[in-house]
């Protein structure tokens, strides 16, 4: 807070609130000064309210730009395909998404352009690979035949992509099928969740064929209603139940034997 007395008059500046008041205190002050000089006074004094006004609603816009600086999210999406995006080349290294088609599978998912891609599916697997350079990350994607996963960064500063390990790809079990998946997706693993939606039909997949999320055999998937998300008719109970049901008669066996004796 500070304050001046300029031709008989006591100005008080508040910076925190932006404003001044004015308060009437003694006339005498002007005696002795010419009409051109009290007007040059009170001139200069409005020239520093206008001044620390300025100053402190600068001060306030870099409160907000500091608030918002640095904000950055990471998106984890699957999109179909077509993708309906355009990727390029980040000055320095990485990739980002330069255009996406209003109404198109990118689109739909939540991608924008501007966002930097982190990972992408690899060629083959569900392991996540860093993209780091532009005509590998085209390569792994166009390796894919049906969907591909997304991590990309949104705001903030750029992510050193050089420096990323390669990553599995989440669980399939609670992940949202797109479109496409849910139209192909038959059979679900009792143990874990994992939805089979490839385009080989699961009744030609050799009996050696396994879960790829948790390596149960073909034995322990059942067919999958997309409406209602769960397995039709399925005669075997959950791994789980079989090994509980095996601990428990292991158990009661037990407490028999020594209990006899």
């Amino acid at each position: 807070m500070s304050s001046a007395v300029v031709a008989g008059a006591s100005i008080k500046i508040s910076p925190r609130r932006r404003a001044f008041s004015y308060s009437h205190t003694q006339k005498t002050t002007l005696q002795g000064l010419s009409l051109q000089e009290s007007k040059r006074r009170v001139s200069d004094l409005f020239l520093a309210v206008s001044k620390t006004k300025n100053a402190t609603r600068s001060l306030d816009n870099n409160k907000i730009t500091a608030r918002t600086a640095g904000a950055s999210k990471t998106i984890e999406v699957e999109v179909d395909k077509p993708l309906g995006l355009t990727l390029g080349q980040k000055p320095g290294g990485g990739v980002v998404i330069t255009a996406v088609e209003g109404g198109g599978n990118a689109a739909k998912a939540g991608l924008k352009s501007g966002d930097q891609v982190l990972y992408t599916s690899s060629f083959f697997g569900d392991e996540l690979w860093p993209a780091d350079k532009l005509g590998f990350t085209k390569t792994a994607i166009q390796a894919k035949p049906d969907s591909v996963y997304f991590v990309v960064n949104r705001g903030g500063a750029d992510v050193d992509v050089k420096r990323l390990p390669k990553r599995p790809a989440p669980p399939r079990f609670g992940r949202k099928l797109t479109e496409a998946q849910k139209a192909r997706a038959t059979h679900i693993c009792l143990d874990c969740g994992y939805i089979y939606f490839l385009q080989k039909p699961f009744d030609e997949l050799l009996d050696t064929y396994v879960c790829p999320q948790c390596q149960a055999p073909k034995k322990r998937f059942a067919r999958y209603d997309v409406n209602t998300g769960k397995p039709i008719g399925s005669g075997l109970p959950p791994i789980g139940v079989i090994i509980g049901l095996i601990a428990g008669i292991g158990a009661v066996g037990a407490l028999l034997v020594y209990g006899l004796q």
